[in-house]
Order: C-alpha cells, then sequence, then structure tokens
C-alpha cells in the first residue's frame, strides 16, 4: 500500500495540433509532463478564481476605470518582466 498521499491518475486525450508543443515546453522548462500539466491546470484555474473575484468586486463598488485598468496592466507587465519559471528535476 502507498505511504503519504499518491497522486491521483488521470487519464487524458490531448489534440493533435498541441501535443508536441505540451511535449516541448515540458523538456524546455525542466519538469516532467505531467508536472507541466499540472502547472497549466493551476494556472487556468488561478485565472478563472482571479476573474470570478474581479468580477464579484465589480459586481458590488462597481466596475474599474480606464485608469485603474492601466495601471493593473503596467503592473502586471513589470510582475512578468522580473518573474521566471521555476526549474526541477523531472
Amino acid at each position: 500500500m502507498p505511504r503519504g498521499n499518491p497522486s491521483p491518475k488521470l487519464a487524458i486525450t490531448i489534440d493533435p495540433d498541441i501535443h508536441e508543443d505540451i511535449l516541448a515546453a515540458a523538456a524546455r522548462d525542466g519538469v516532467s509532463v505531467s508536472a507541466w500539466m499540472t502547472s497549466a491546470a493551476r494556472m487556468a484555474l488561478q485565472r478563472r478564481a482571479g476573474l470570478a473575484a474581479v468580477a464579484q468586486w465589480e459586481k458590488q463598488h462597481g466596475s474599474f476605470t480606464a485608469e485603474e485598468m492601466d495601471a493593473a496592466r503596467r503592473s502586471v507587465s513589470a510582475q512578468l518582466r522580473v518573474s521566471r519559471p521555476v526549474r526541477r528535476p523531472a
């Protein structure tokens, strides 16, 4: 019997037009395909949660102004320029 908290297995089908890109991205990042797919799914779920939080905030407080959106874009762009992917062994 496995010890700890084993990761659940998930069988998925990948569209042929992105299959090779996924393999290449995982290799480029120095991680397994499973780790790369987990990271991609985590980012997609975080993005959804963030968008839902923004929608809820705007529902309560009104839409963001153009100036606020521009400031947010600048902040995100600056953060993306300085962040680097973490490389872990496959």
